[in-house]
């Protein structure tokens, strides 16, 4: 899928271009863009702030996917933007691999968040009384550890520190983990856990 860059700040759009090795198309208008249908869009939320639900709720309609970027990101405004139809929502000046890493996610069918954001969401869901161990059976004694405290919102990076492990390792136990239970995610590990 076709990535798209939208934004009325040059210098933004400098850096996601140079992101993604200028894998990408500018659209300048936001007529034109509105057009667009089946697309994977990068959007600067300040670009369209006061129209930003509408615009979504057109793309979304034309069965576009949309990432949108916030100078100053927060998890009210991300939780809107999710409900809205966007799949995908950080800071638009996050480093390069978290931008090619969204779009990847992204293209690849999945929700993608700035990780800090998908912590805070974990942390408040609420417990259940599901019995967690009948769900964890299939997994080895490690790939529970780092399920119970991916589940309690941990970063790969803390779980790293944790267990005296590299976040690499960490990362591959998950993926173990996601392919086991049938999930996308931490987040759908999260939901399937609490």
């Amino acid at each position: 899928m076709e990535t798209i860059l939208f934004s009325d700040d040059v210098n933004l759009l400098t850096h996601w271009q140079t992101s993604l090795q200028n894998k990408c198309e500018l659209i300048e208008e936001l007529e034109d863009l509105l057009l667009l249908r089946s697309r994977t869009i990068v959007l600067n939320y300040s670009a369209c702030e006061n129209r930003v639900l509408e615009v979504l709720k057109t793309l979304f309609k034309h069965k576009n996917k949309v990432l949108v970027l916030h100078r100053i990101p927060s998890l009210k405004v991300a939780k809107e933007l999710l409900n809205a139809g966007a799949v995908g929502y950080g800071n638009a000046l996050m480093r390069d691999h978290f931008i090619v890493s969204a779009v990847q996610t992204i293209d690849d069918g999945m929700v993608w968040l700035y990780p800090s954001f998908t912590s805070e969401l974990i942390m408040e869901l609420p417990e259940s009384a599901k019995e967690m161990d009948n769900l964890l059976d299939g997994l080895t004694t490690r790939e529970i550890e780092v399920a119970k405290l991916l589940k309690d919102g941990d970063t790969y990076k803390q779980i790293a520190e944790h267990l005296e492990i590299t976040p690499r390792t960490v990362k591959a136990h998950a993926s173990h983990i996601y392919k086991k239970l049938h999930v996308k995610d931490r987040l759908g590990l999260a939901l399937l856990l609490k």
